[in-house]
Formats: structure tokens, sequence, C-alpha cells
């Protein structure tokens, strides 16, 4: 006789898998007192969501030094859809909700149900989702608009003296809600092909904000307003720099929240 094989739909092996984990959010050794840190996407995709090596590594590091994290993202519709591998828009589209559930392993809630008082820190991951679907950055520059979750996240996290942690192209959320602040996208020269994002530095002054020239390996800390940033891959480099350059941020993020 032979066996059929056991039917189970996707939403139904979740539903089993968050029963069985217990939980929700992704966590790393349990201490008597785990930060708790909220992550926000911005789709799947560096072109036009959340570059997924970056949110990969923070979530990497996060579980390595012992922090419970929940991954949200916004529900709307991406601002367009790029083919990855022929780097030109695709007559499709898709919601920035679903498609973080993608990095999240399903485990994703929405952006407007995160809040401050219920986290420890806020980290943002980089890739064109920061500047397309989370802001306008990508079209209207230093003009641009902040979709009204992020800012309202931003400025909830900062008014509770809360650690925000962005990295790549997310501090310009930063720059534009936050305004007197100091970030860092790396260097404000593009050195000879190294940073060929260098002129969003010049975007983040003629918003009012403060730039400190890093390299990829680095993190800059605004002590003041508890704000930690790191280039990622704003510069063109190796895979390991942009991974160290993202654990330090997430280890001085986690250094402020006992702070």
């Amino acid at each position: 006789m032979l066996l059929r094989p056991l039917s189970v739909s996707v939403s139904a092996s979740l539903r089993l898998r968050r029963l069985l984990s217990g939980s929700g959010s992704g966590s790393g050794p349990r201490g008597p007192r785990a930060a708790r840190v909220a992550v926000v996407l911005s789709g799947c995709g560096v072109y036009d969501g959340t570059e997924i090596h970056e949110a990969s590594a923070i979530l990497v590091h996060l579980s390595r030094r012992g922090a419970d994290y929940q991954v949200y993202a916004p529900d709307v519709s991406q601002m367009h859809v790029i083919d990855h591998v022929k780097g030109e828009p695709a007559a499709e589209s898709r919601n920035v909700l679903v498609e973080s559930a993608r990095i999240a392993r399903g485990r994703v809630q929405e952006l407007g149900k995160l809040r401050a008082q219920d986290h420890d820190a806020v980290i943002f991951p980089g890739g064109f989702g920061a500047a397309k679907n989370l802001s306008t950055f990508a079209t209207q520059g230093q003009d641009c608009l902040v979709i009204p979750d992020v800012q309202r996240v931003l400025t909830e996290f900062h008014k509770a003296q809360k650690p925000i942690g962005l990295c790549c192209i997310a501090p310009v959320l930063a720059a534009r809600v936050l305004g007197e602040v100091e970030v860092t996208v790396g260097n404000e020269e593009e050195g000879g092909g190294r940073w060929p994002y260098a002129g969003t530095a010049a975007a983040i002054k003629a918003m009012g904000a403060r730039h400190h020239v890093t390299d990829v390996h680095q993190a800059h800390v605004d002590a003041d307003n508890k704000i930690v940033t790191t280039a990622a891959f704003m510069c063109e480099t190796k895979i390991h720099h942009v991974h160290d350059g993202i654990g330090e941020m997430v280890q001085r993020v986690l250094q402020l929240t006992a702070a």
C-alpha cells in the first residue's frame, strides 16, 4: 500500500513553527534581560527593497550578542520592481511587507504595530528600498518625504532616548526626520569608484544634519542623539568588510541600550 505524503499549507506550516518555537521573533541565548531590538525592512532585494546581506548581517550580529529581535515592514506597495538580472524595471507590482517576509522567514509584523515602548533599540538596514519605499529620496533627494510610520518610529525612539542604528543609504531617513544629527554614509569623495554614492553626504548636509567620514569597516556614534551609522554597501568592497562594519554598528547600538 502506498502512503500519501502529508499535505500542509504554507500558512499552516508557519503557524505550527510559531507554536513550537513559542515566539515570532529571533532570539539569541537568553540571559536575565536580553535587549529587544526592532529591525525595519523595506522589501527584499538591493535595487528595490532591503539589501539582503545587510539585513542578514544585522540579524546574525544581534543573535550572536544575545539580543532578541522582531522584524517589521510597512504594508505598502513598492515604488517599482527591478529585475535584478537585467537591472531594469519589471512589469509587475510587489508589496513591501510580503517581500520583507522572505528575509524574516515569515516572522514579520506590520510597521504600524512598532512602538518604542516595546523595544530597546531600532535598526534600519539599507538597500534602495529605504530610498524608494520608506522615503522618496531616490527621486527627490534632499527634498524627500519619509513615510509617516518611519517618521513616527524615528521620532518616538529619539524622544525616548533609545538607540537608532542605520546603515548604507538609510541614514538619510534620520537626517530628514531628525535634522541636527551626525551620521555617516562613508566618504564624501568617490575615490576612483570605491564610493559611488559619495554625493549622498552633500544631501545629508543640505537636510541640516552633519556628516562624518568613515571607512566601511567602521561605525560612527552620535552619542548625544544615540544614533549609530555605518556605510555598508555605499562602498564597493568585499562583503566581509561590510559585515564587519555592521557588526561594529550592532555592538555600539547594544552598548547604548545599557547606557
